[in-house]
């Protein structure tokens, strides 16, 4: 058999292996997506916030009215933010979002936003809010993102055009369209589906000049996406951002936020240093 026959023969076989994965996530996410429809409980800790905060059935610190007050240790991390896609709810984190807090030890919410929004602007303007109550309510300064697919889009506009670059120390984003995805033409009956199309009036503020940006980004691209149309729509390049493209080998969009090798990745790119965010990388599932 001849190279060329032979690389088609696995190409199609990591796409069969991919598709199947797709569906079996597809199905899980169907159980859990009524779960995710509740928001997030709150639970403050000793310093408004706690690596378990957010947690159901993470114990109260007791109290004791008799104890002179001790000193707030600070977290060793900062808290981290997760943002989900389309139509869908905070339940898609429900795995990253346990592995972040056993493995990184940190403060960890997910949001939902509604899913009737119908612009990236207002949507990014929501988070916003979110991010200042946050930091207000955990004592810090600056936060982590992980935005999957429309939620990265949604990120990178409030850390790009509204300032948010002064809160948001490292973005994450999992299957994000930066150049704007062509899939589904059908969908573009929904407002928000038309500003993630290349060429909408969003995708070109996202390539304006954004001097002096502080956030660092890594984004997560998947040569499996069949949602991003092409492929490399999700590989962020803007010539002034720090910015690490990681490619992803051997699973599709769904799975992109409950991989367990990309959860790894996601851990390894909020401890990363700046310098090390503007190199390229890879995951493989294979």
């Amino acid at each position: 058999m001849g190279f060329l026959p032979l690389l088609r023969m696995r190409m199609s076989i990591a796409l069969l292996r991919a598709t199947a994965l797709e569906l079996a996530v597809l199905t899980a996410h169907m159980i859990v997506y009524p779960s995710g429809l509740i928001p997030e409980r709150r639970i403050p800790g000793p310093t408004g916030g706690s690596p378990s905060a957010g947690v159901p059935g993470s114990p109260l610190p007791p109290h004791l009215p008799d104890s002179p007050a001790l000193p707030a240790l600070p977290a060793p991390h900062p808290p981290a933010v997760l943002l989900h896609g389309f139509v869908d709810n905070r339940s898609v984190f429900v795995l990253l979002r346990r592995a972040l807090v056993r493995e990184g030890g940190r403060h960890v919410e997910s949001l939902n936003y509604s899913p009737l929004t119908c612009d990236i602007r207002t949507a990014a303007e929501l988070l916003g809010r979110h991010v200042e109550e946050i930091c207000a309510r955990t004592g810090r300064q600056r936060i982590d993102i992980v935005g999957h697919s429309l939620g990265g889009l949604i990120a990178r506009y409030y850390v790009q055009r509204l300032g948010g670059d002064r809160r948001v120390r490292t973005l994450v984003t999992l299957g994000t369209p930066h150049a704007g995805t062509s899939v589904a033409p059908l969908a573009s009956a929904h407002p928000i589906v038309r500003q993630m199309r290349p060429g909408s009036a969003v995708i070109e503020e996202l390539r304006l000049p954004a001097p002096g940006c502080r956030t660092r980004f890594v984004s997560f691209w998947s040569d499996l996406d069949q949602i991003m149309v092409p492929l490399e729509t999700a590989r962020l390049e803007h010539p002034d951002l720090i910015v690490r493209n990681v490619r992803v080998s051997g699973i599709g969009h769904l799975a992109l936020p409950v991989h367990p090798a990309v959860a790894a990745g996601i851990r390894e790119a909020l401890e990363a240093s700046g310098a090390e965010a503007e190199s390229s990388g890879a995951v493989s599932v294979a």
